[in-house]
């Protein structure tokens, strides 16, 4: 019988530079009562020098391969899930792969966003239990903060995201009753523009002109339509995890943890009401990080196994929901 796929080691990396929400009231029209009222979200991270997202990615491979007691040379697939790589192409995995000094290696990028790191976890997992690779290395990582318009205009987007990387080592488990049991993709592209960036677009000549980086309604920001994504959040949310449990033969009484995407505590705290989870069953970290995005699981659960939450024996899943809209979740025996 093939060994289930177990996450072996955990790192994660923000930058040292705290962006409070009274930072960001000097530069746009907010407030912290108005960001933590809205969002749950006290501070972030932002990068203050060059920095792309595989240097964090770089720190954060580096601590989980320390705590999974390999080293690089012991890894044959890596998986880079990002939103914001560091140039067009090629994949910034490749370019993370080589500050990591891997070898040639299968190395490639995740582009979906709030549900990317769960996407590159499925596809490793697929990737190992096939015989392709025995460890893999899936990263998450973003750097927000030089894409976002820190003006009033783009205050709704601007508060809420940081910059962050998180990763972790994948491998067969040493115990055949722990591991992986399964993992839940979903996709649904007709309520991209909900939450989407559109420029720079490759089906426009020039992809990006100096006038879409100003203007009332600039392509080149990202845009949200908050109530609209909150309300299918709330909805998929429950019926991924619900879907995890049940394949495995579980319900929502037997789980142990839940660690959700930061995207929003409100968000948080309304499934972990609907599944009728304790608030000592749900990890949140949003208050002090932001929406990291394909980063925000991986640190989110980096932080709970270094401090006991997440511990061997228990039952934990990870759920994500965002831009696609994709939703995903997976289920393990830790």
């Amino acid at each position: 019988m093939v060994a289930r796929t177990h996450i072996l080691g955990m790192g994660h990396a923000v930058p040292d530079n705290v962006v409070t929400n009274d930072d960001l009231a000097k530069v746009m029209d907010t407030s912290d009562e108005w960001v933590q009222q809205r969002t749950g979200i006290r501070e972030r991270r932002h990068i203050v020098s060059d920095c792309g997202a595989t240097d964090l990615g770089k720190i954060a491979a580096e601590q989980a391969l320390d705590a999974a007691g390999l080293t690089i040379a012991d890894i044959d697939l890596l998986v880079f899930a990002t939103l914001s790589p560091d140039i067009d192409w090629p994949a910034s995995a490749t370019l993370l792969a080589a500050k990591l000094g891997a070898g040639a290696i299968p190395a490639f990028d995740v582009k979906n966003q709030c549900s990317g790191f769960l996407y590159a976890l499925a596809s490793a997992d697929v990737l190992i239990r096939a015989g392709r690779a025995r460890h893999a290395l899936v990263v998450g990582g973003e750097i927000h903060s030089t894409g976002l318009d820190l003006t009033t205009r783009g205050r709704d987007v601007a508060v809420i995201f940081g910059d962050g990387a998180g990763a972790a080592v994948l491998g067969p488990s040493p115990d055949p009753e722990r591991g992986l049991l399964s993992t839940h993709l979903h996709a649904d592209g007709k309520f991209a523009e909900k939450l989407w960036l559109e420029g720079a677009a490759s089906r426009s000549r020039p992809r990006i002109k100096l006038e879409d980086l100003g203007g009332d309604d600039p392509v080149a920001f990202p845009r949200m339509q908050g109530r609209y994504v909150f309300k299918h959040a709330v909805t998929r949310f429950p019926e991924v995890i619900h879907e995890a449990l049940e394949a495995s033969g579980f319900t929502k009484d037997d789980l142990d943890v839940l660690i959700p995407h930061q995207a929003n505590l409100r968000i948080n705290e309304f499934v972990a009401a609907a599944l009728e989870l304790g608030e000592g069953k749900v990890v949140n970290n949003i208050d002090r990080y932001g929406n990291t995005t394909a980063a925000s699981i991986a640190i989110a659960l980096c932080e709970a196994v270094r401090d006991g939450r997440v511990a061997e024996g228990k039952l934990v899943c990870l759920a994500a929901f965002g831009a696609g809209f994709t939703w995903a979740s997976a289920l393990f025996r830790w």
